[in-house]
């Protein structure tokens, strides 16, 4: 390390401790986002990394680090990217491995840590709190502490990513990449800008959960509130020295997006590239949809998508409120005579307005009705706004109540 910052000759290292187990995944074109922004975007796709993330790059690095005659087992506290990248890369290289992480993580990626060898502890509160629970067990039972960004060979090992961009993208002039501790940001700062300092690196964050930033502003590390957020990988309530540091340093900036331009960057992603994308993973590409973060005149701009670790229940949540917001789901409360018969010609008016019916549910609590009247939720699928107000209007033509629910 020099100048309290990995070399290329540390990433060079790191790229080898990763070798035959790291994926160089793939650099993939986007013509909707390229579009929509007025610049070249690629998109890094480290979302098909092993284990959903570019973490395995950082773990391997750090245990291909220790003295293996004298290390039992490693040790990680992680809301989950982390806590599964140290449990791969030790099942990798024959280490016991044991990880913490918050009550509140996601399930998925909890039972993948277990799934891939690792022993889980539950820690109630919040991701900084199940690394500080991880570095006492580790300094208790004289195991290895793998830290998830705070660590020059942590930094050193995600600078892998920098490196494949390098290879793989000759007219790189910017890179978006999201930040959480700032090891990855950090990390491909410093593997670019060795090779040329006028590749731009500018980091980005969610507003529920800006540590980073707001550190910068203050020149030392903040901690902020913890928010539930759906960008979870990236919620860490305090940078570290280290990170904080050489984000100051190799960064050209640090900017925040919102909770819904994440949410439309993630279903944008699963609908346009075909990709599954976490939260913390579609930052990048928010920032740059929202005019947060500006494309490279010239060249190419790469939006990192640092991971893909998202429940099913979370991901079908937020494609339900695109689907909402979009005009293509319409839910709708209508009323109808409580008498045999009475729902079919509501829904025959659904049927002749050519609304694709999802759910429909009778409501007869909490509202005022007749005594032989029964309210109904119905959930449709249309083509869109103009569609959506065909359907309304279909209805009230036909006398029926059509109360839109949002």
């Amino acid at each position: 390390m020099a100048e309290g910052h990995p070399t290329l000759d540390d990433l060079r290292r790191a790229r080898e401790a990763g070798a035959g187990v790291v994926v160089h995944t793939p650099v993939l074109s986007s013509g909707t986002i390229s579009r929509a922004v007025g610049g070249t975007v690629l998109l890094k796709a480290e979302n098909l990394q092993r284990t959903g993330s570019f973490k395995l790059r950082g773990a391997l690095a750090k245990i291909g680090s220790l003295d293996d005659g004298r290390v039992e087992g490693v040790v990680a506290g992680s809301a989950g990217n982390h806590a599964q990248a140290v449990a791969y890369a030790a099942r990798a290289r024959g280490l016991a491995c044991e990880v913490f992480m918050p009550a509140d993580a996601s399930i998925a990626k909890t039972d993948s840590a277990a799934e891939l060898g690792a022993v889980v502890r539950v820690v109630e509160g919040s991701v900084d709190d199940s690394v500080a629970a991880a570095r006492e067990h580790a300094a208790h039972r004289g195991l290895a502490f793998i830290h998830p960004f705070d660590d020059p060979v942590v930094v050193a090992g995600q600078a892998t990513l920098g490196l494949e961009l390098l290879d793989d993208v000759p007219d790189l002039a910017k890179v978006v990449v999201p930040v959480g501790g700032g090891g990855l940001a950090s990390g491909i700062a410093i593997a670019v800008k060795e090779r040329d300092p006028r590749i731009e690196v500018v980091g980005v964050q969610v507003e529920a959960c800006a540590a980073m930033r707001e550190s910068l502003r203050r020149g030392r590390p903040v901690e902020t509130r913890a928010v539930p957020t759906i960008a979870d990988g990236i919620a860490i309530k305090r940078p570290g020295e280290l990170t904080l540091a050489l984000i100051e340093r190799w960064l050209d900036g640090v900017e925040v997006v919102s909770e819904d331009e994440v949410a439309e960057a993630m279903v944008l992603l699963l609908e346009r590239a075909k990709l599954v994308v976490e939260g913390a993973g579609a930052v990048g590409v928010a920032a740059l949809l929202g005019q947060v973060v500006a494309p490279a005149a010239r060249g190419a701009t790469v939006a990192v998508l640092s991971g893909g670790n998202v429940d099913p229940g979370v991901l079908a949540g937020v494609v339900r409120r695109h689907e909402s917001s979009a005009g293509r789901r319409l839910v709708v409360l209508s009323r109808v005579p409580d008498r045999p018969g009475g729902l079919a010609g509501l829904l025959s008016c659904v049927a002749a307005a050519g609304a694709n019916l999802v759910d429909v549910s009778h409501v007869r609590e909490g509202l005022d009705l007749q005594v032989r009247e029964t309210a109904v939720e119905l959930v449709m699928e249309t083509r869109g706004p103009e569609h959506a107000e065909q359907v309304l209007a279909g209805l009230r033509d036909e006398g029926y109540e059509a109360r839109v629910l949002r």
